[in-house]
């Protein structure tokens, strides 16, 4: 049987290590992959680390997959072999339950399937996936450039394009990280007033490139009294996985503003009565389903969006996730099939 190279977690911690295994064969409602290119992102520590409750071991991580369709199993309408496709962290749901008939389709009370959680993902020469989890790939994007999309910037992209905020407004990213440095340019490329708060003036040079109209250097200056002189922030995307930082920088949400939360991180503290007094909003943002990964690649290519990458071989695997783990990787760390 013909063989491919893969990088399973062989229980919690254990370390990544290249192993040979048949290649899979694609069952109804499913296609395999041939993988090109896929992300390094801080949430396949939860595979490596066992941090998601029922994790079953081994298990192949990664969620930001590019790659061509090489073969298709029984009834997968809209798809066939050859075309290019990624699939992000949503890897499918079961259609009927009550959340997803009413669209909420992340919050699957049957079964949620995770790329790279609760199936194998990306870090592999070939990998299986419901066609209900497939993007379209544009061909202007290389898939090093495409695979980052498919979590970072669909998570970014998707939460300003539901956040509420309307052209012109005040529009802040906390953070210019993976997630922040791609928050920044899809939000001026939105047409809002983009403001990027980031601790040193080092990365103001940085934040303008990508599109800033302002800089906020939070170890200079209160972030929050900063947003408020410039009349309050209608959103406030916060990317970063510093309760703290989170916390610092909420008062200067403006009357209706709302905070949206993409990082995992520590506690925050919250004054009802700010929120009480001005109709202010603090919430969570999921990522999105492949539909929202599709729009954010063409969307990407439509207002020349790009993630900044470092990119490596598979056999670099070791290297380029505890980079990714130490925050050293500027800005997204991408796996290629190739070898050194």
């Amino acid at each position: 049987m013909a063989k491919m190279r893969a990088v399973p977690v062989a229980a919690p911690g254990a370390a990544l290590q290249i192993v040979e295994r048949d290649i899979p064969e694609p069952g109804a409602g499913s296609v395999r992959i041939r993988v090109q290119a896929c992300g390094i992102c801080h949430s396949d520590s939860l595979t490596r680390e066992g941090l998601m409750p029922g994790l079953q071991y081994p298990r192949v991580p990664g969620h930001e997959v590019v790659g061509v369709i090489d073969a298709v199993g029984p009834d997968v309408p809209g798809f066939v072999a050859g075309q290019r496709v990624g699939v992000g962290w949503h890897g499918g749901s079961c259609g009927y339950c009550d959340n997803c008939r009413r669209g909420d389709f992340f919050a699957c009370q049957t079964f949620t399937r995770i790329t790279g959680v609760t199936y194998d993902g990306g870090y592999a020469e070939y990998m299986i996936a419901s066609a209900g989890a497939l993007a379209r790939v544009p061909a202007e994007l290389a898939a090093e450039e495409a695979a980052p999309l498919m979590c970072a910037g669909v998570t970014t992209f998707n939460a300003l394009r539901n956040s509420g905020a309307r052209a012109g407004d005040l529009v802040a990213i906390l953070g210019i990280g993976g997630l922040g440095h791609l928050g920044v340019q899809y939000a001026a490329k939105m047409g809002f007033r983009t403001v990027a708060i980031a601790r040193g003036a080092d990365k103001e040079p940085l934040a303008r490139q990508l599109g800033a109209w302002h800089y906020i250097d939070s170890r200079a200056s209160d972030p929050a009294a900063e947003l408020v002189k410039l009349g309050g922030a209608k959103v406030i995307l916060a990317t970063v996985t510093d309760g703290d930082a989170m916390t610092a920088t909420l008062g200067g949400l403006g009357v209706n503003g709302a905070m949206m939360i993409l990082g995992a991180a520590g506690p925050i503290s919250v004054s009802p009565l700010h929120l009480l007094s001005g109709k202010r909003d603090v919430k969570g943002w999921y990522s999105g389903t492949s539909i929202d990964s599709q729009d954010t690649l063409a969307f990407s290519v439509l207002a020349g969006v790009r993630s900044m990458n470092e990119v490596f071989p598979l056999d670099r695997v070791r290297e380029a996730y505890d980079l990714m783990l130490s925050g050293k990787v500027r800005f997204r760390a991408v796996l290629t099939m190739g070898a050194s």
